[in-house]
This record gives structure tokens, C-alpha cells and sequence, in this order.
């Protein structure tokens, strides 16, 4: 998957990464990963090469695809159990890393209010326990969507390390699913941020909740710094960030 996936990154598009300093300094386990989302399976596939090649010593590259050969394997991520069956492409993924959990809020293009199944915290805690976790809060490929209060929950429940990652230009240069080259010569970017300060004990979960929001750049204030043009950009789904924080 990594080598049939790297020229997605580096050759038909170009990934801009920042950052990838921090991945070579976290533990081997208990870490988060948040991150917006903007592609079913290529913001996944990206992070799984940026971390690797990272690891393997390069500097907020990918060139040289010889890290594939010695993954870090603990990596997973949460994704929708519906999502994870409608397909080949997904049924390997999901064989590859996927924590596959059953969304309360939405399911087969509808709105539902269920139960969170215990099942699922379980198979969180034990990812984390083990390894590396990718989730993306948000819970849909949308922007300026809320956080899922849940991933405030999993944070106090575990402790994890939070590291967020800001990425742009997946959803212009891949279709929706992140299986197809919409647009080539995109420059995308990847952009790791330091880990969260977060209280476990006394923090509140509508506080973690905003940490979040403005980690992965999501919050709703952010809006009224972005030029209009940029906003009708991302409802046309051709986000160009031009602003700094």
C-alpha cells in the first residue's frame, strides 16, 4: 500500500510537511493523533508516511521511499465500521490499522441517536495502550463541523499525548474517498504541531473540546479572520489557507 500510494505524495502532487521533528520525540505508545479531515483514505495513508519516514530519520520529507520497509506497526485509527466494509481499498485498511467503531450520530447517510458501545472505548484504550492512534474529532470530511465531545472523554479516560496535525489541499487534489487523482501539481501540507497541554484531572471536557478546535484549526471564531473568498473557496471544496495565527 505505501509503495503503490507514494507518487499520490510525491510526484503526480507535492506534501509539504512541518513538524516532523515532534514524531521522532514522542513514546511508543499513548499517543493521539487529532487532525482535521478532508479525504476518506488519503489524509490516513499520508499520515502512515510521514510518521515512518520520519522515524527513519528524514526531515519533513518523504523522499525515498526505503522507510516502507520498517514501519512502525502500532499505528492505528479510528474510522466508521460502515466505512471500513464498503469496499476492497477499505477492507485492507481496516486490516492494516483500523479501530473500527459504530457512529452514534450518523449512519448509511442518516441521522440516528444510539448508545456509545462499550466495546468500542475498549478498542480505543487498547490501541493507545499499544501503540499510536489517528482519529479525527470531527467525524466527517466537512469543515467547520463541531468536535465529537467522545474524543474529549477519551483524552480524560487515557491520558494519551495529543499532537495535532493540520493538513490542506487533500480535498483538491483527491476525490472524496481519497481513492482517485482529481487534480494534479496540488501542493498539499502537513503540519504537526506540538503536544497539548491538558489538565486530565481538572480540565473540563468543553475545554479540551475548544483545545481541539483551535489545534486542528476549526474553531468557529476562526471564520471571521478568513477573507470571504477563502470561505466560499472551502464551500466549493478548493480550501486555499492564506492566513497565520
Amino acid at each position: 500500500m505505501g509503495i503503490l500510494s507514494h507518487r499520490r505524495f510525491k510526484g503526480f502532487n507535492e506534501l509539504h510537511i512541518e513538524g516532523s521533528e515532534i514524531i521522532k520525540n514522542l513514546p511508543p505508545n499513548n499517543v493521539l493523533f487529532v487532525s482535521n479531515h478532508q479525504t476518506y483514505f488519503a489524509d490516513v495513508v499520508a499520515m502512515f508516511h510521514v510518521f515512518n519516514a520520519s522515524l527513519s530519520g528524514r526531515t519533513d520529507s518523504i523522499k525515498n521511499i526505503g522507510y516502507i520497509w520498517h514501519p512502525k506497526l502500532n499505528v492505528y485509527f479510528v474510522a466508521a465500521k460502515e466505512t471500513m466494509k464498503s469496499g476492497l481499498l477499505p477492507k485492507i485498511m481496516a486490516y492494516a490499522g483500523s479501530v473500527s467503531i459504530e457512529r452514534t450520530w450518523r449512519a448509511k447517510g442518516e441521522e440516528v441517536n444510539r448508545q456509545v458501545k462499550m466495546s468500542d472505548i475498549s478498542n480505543i484504550s487498547t490501541a493507545l495502550n499499544d501503540g499510536w492512534l489517528i482519529t479525527f474529532p470531527q467525524g466527517t470530511t466537512k469543515p467547520w463541523r463541531p468536535i465529537r465531545r467522545g474524543t474529549a472523554h477519551i483524552i480524560k479516560k487515557n491520558k494519551p499525548i495529543v499532537v495535532p496535525i493540520v493538513i490542506d489541499g487533500f480535498r483538491r487534489s483527491f476525490d472524496k474517498k481519497g481513492r482517485r487523482i482529481n487534480k494534479r501539481g496540488i501542493l498539499q501540507s502537513f503540519v504537526i504541531k506540538e503536544p497539548l497541554e491538558i489538565d486530565y484531572e481538572n480540565e473540563s471536557v468543553d475545554s479540551i473540546v475548544e483545545k481541539l478546535q483551535f489545534a486542528i484549526e476549526q474553531h468557529p471564531s476562526l471564520l471571521n479572520v478568513i477573507p470571504k473568498e477563502e470561505i466560499a473557496n472551502v464551500e466549493e471544496d478548493n480550501l486555499k489557507r492564506k492566513w497565520e495565527y
